[in-house]
């Protein structure tokens, strides 16, 4: 191991005293640890959630306690940790930080630790572990657009790993991005299996033809609650939207590209595989649903305890 190596910068210096929920309690940045033993160490076999805190309002908490516990049930977790023991440790953890804006959460339920190294759940005797990781942490993308490629890593479909299962187990999205970086781009494109659009390796994806928005069909990509949303202020603001099938033909041609999630809520994408999206600038449709979503989590959230 090399000793010399200097201490990274952190991307916000605020990060470098939080406190992290492990399992039942709050441990320091530098003590906040898992078994060996534990699930997410043997094989990434657990679920999590990103949520953000906006001006003292936890947006949209309801929608990812939800998600995370279907998916710990659509996994056949035991003992899966009840709502309200989950939301006091996001409070909790909120509120040791003196977190109240500008922050991102990483909500993870391991099925937890083994009694001996294996992958069979049954030798999951210690019950599941929560971990509630908060971080000062802006919209990660550049406000000013991003760059996509595409990525020769298919999305996984039902047949292999139902993406409506909101899982650790990131590897199939993890290449796609070492591809992007590669390339140079800020994330990657990832095709289903019979070519179409799927979602990008972090991100769902909509295309924008004249007055309307296409999405791809939530088959072969998560369906995100940001997506949710989006399609939903759209229609609400007289905007067409059409799930199905999207080629990359289509983003290619298209007026305009964005993609959406909690971490970069709305992005602009002003280039894939090196072919400029419409005028090259952000277009107008993603500006007025980037507003339509700002004014959303402005007003929507659960007012935070403290």
């Amino acid at each position: 191991m090399n000793t010399d190596r200097p201490e990274p910068e952190l991307p916000d210096p605020r990060n470098a005293n939080i406190q992290v929920w492990v399992g039942d309690r709050l441990y320091r940045r530098e003590d906040a640890k898992i078994s060996v033993f534990d699930s997410l160490a043997q094989g990434g076999d657990g679920v999590w959630e990103g949520l953000r805190v906006y001006d003292g309002r936890l947006f949209a908490l309801d929608a990812h306690l939800d998600r995370l516990v279907a998916s710990a049930h659509a996994m056949a977790f035991v003992d899966i940790p009840a709502r309200d023991e989950i939301r006091s440790a996001i409070f909790q953890t909120l509120e040791a930080n003196g977190m109240r804006d500008e922050t991102h959460i990483r909500l993870t339920l391991s099925r937890g630790r083994k009694v001996t190294s294996s992958m069979d759940p049954r030798k999951n005797l210690y019950g599941p572990c929560l971990i509630v990781l908060a971080e000062w942490k802006l919209p990660i993308y550049d406000p000013g657009g991003v760059t996509l490629i595409t990525s020769s890593i298919r999305r996984n479909s039902p047949a292999t790993l139902d993406s409506k299962i909101h899982h650790n187990n990131l590897i199939n999205n993890i290449l796609a991005k070492i591809e992007a970086n590669h390339a140079g781009a800020d994330d990657a494109v990832m095709l289903d299996m019979q070519g179409f659009v799927s979602e990008t390796n972090a991100t769902n994806i909509f295309v924008v033809k004249g007055d309307a928005l296409l999405t791809p069909h939530a088959d072969s990509c998560l369906p995100g609650i940001t997506r949710g949303h989006v399609i939903g202020i759209a229609r609400d603001a007289g905007i067409p939207v059409t799930e199905r099938n999207v080629s990359m033909t289509e983003v290619y041609t298209a007026d305009d590209v964005f993609t959406t999630g909690t971490m970069g809520e709305l992005s602009p994408v002003l280039e894939v595989d090196g072919r400029r999206i419409g005028t090259g600038e952000i277009g107008e449709t993603t500006r007025r649903l980037q507003r339509l979503y700002a004014d959303m989590t402005a007003r929507e959230g659960e007012p935070l305890p403290f």
